[in-house]
């Protein structure tokens, strides 16, 4: 099967050097309005990937994102922010990079040719049939990628990717593939603006998602966020305030006493049927 790589191809637009700060700002945000148009064509793909995903999660399964350099980077970002926001454990949905941890701020030089390597730091988490690996890789060629999702595919486990070249060899190795084609990229082959974008918002709509399916979120509030700063705290007043009709005073006493915005509310409700 031919296979063209169009994040690797040549930029719209050339003698950038030349370039004015104006011109070079402009022209970056034309090529970025492009990227939301090209996820809107793979919201089916999308759809498919996240159907498997909530009925694992609501089976007492696991998400886990995989990959390397900046896509590794996004999963991580991804996985790490559904704590604070939503209130599920840190084991729900999982961030694992070629390189390890430390590769989160310095690249490991070739830890994403290593075909094995992203199955063996998956069975550092005892992975399963009930949990579900999304491969992330922007060109859809990474070695310690499609190696991972190979293995799970060989055990039994749901896996699904983000890619952002059509008809790569990591679609067509992941049962639930999701390409995101965003085209050239404005500096050739940079795959962290385009592609990177494009694949920050499916990761955004594939966690937000399954956070609400999985009754994460009451109306449009985040009721189980983790009060972890006096930001938080003072949006969770505001929010039982809301919900509940009473004073910031005892939406804040409310708060203190049960720990969470969902059970404040619960608390208020239950005390004044």
């Amino acid at each position: 099967m031919n296979f063209h790589k169009t994040t690797e191809s040549d930029s719209h637009y050339d003698h950038l050097e030349k370039m004015s700060i104006q011109k070079l700002l402009s022209n970056i945000n034309r090529e970025d309005k492009t990227v939301p148009f090209a996820v809107e064509e793979s919201l089916p793909q999308i759809e498919a990937l996240v159907e498997q995903i909530v009925l694992k999660l609501k089976a007492g399964g696991r998400l886990f994102y995989i990959g390397a350099g900046t896509s590794g980077r996004l999963g991580i970002v991804d996985a790490s922010e559904c704590p604070p926001t939503f209130g599920v454990s840190h084991d729900l949905v999982v961030g694992i990079m070629a390189g390890g941890d430390s590769a989160i701020r310095k690249a490991v030089e070739f830890a994403e040719d290593d075909t094995e390597q992203g199955w063996k730091d998956l069975l550092d988490f005892q992975i399963d049939p009930q949990d579900v690996v999304i491969g992330i890789a922007a060109s859809g060629t990474t070695p310690y990628v499609i190696g991972a999702l190979e293995k799970c595919n060989a055990k039994g486990i749901i896996t699904g990717c983000i890619t952002c070249n059509q008809g790569s060899p990591l679609a067509r190795t992941a049962q639930f593939p999701i390409e995101v084609v965003v085209g050239p990229e404005f500096v050739t082959g940079s795959s962290r603006m385009k592609a990177g974008t494009a694949q920050k918002l499916v990761l955004n709509m594939i966690s937000t998602t399954a956070m609400i399916q999985l009754g994460r979120v009451e109306g449009n509030k985040m009721v189980d966020m983790q009060l972890s700063n006096h930001k938080l705290v003072e949006r969770g007043i505001r929010m039982i305030c809301e919900a509940t009709g009473t004073d910031s005073f005892m939406a804040a006493k409310l708060l203190e006493n049960h720990g969470s915005v969902r059970n404040a509310i619960k608390a208020f409700n239950h005390g004044n049927r």
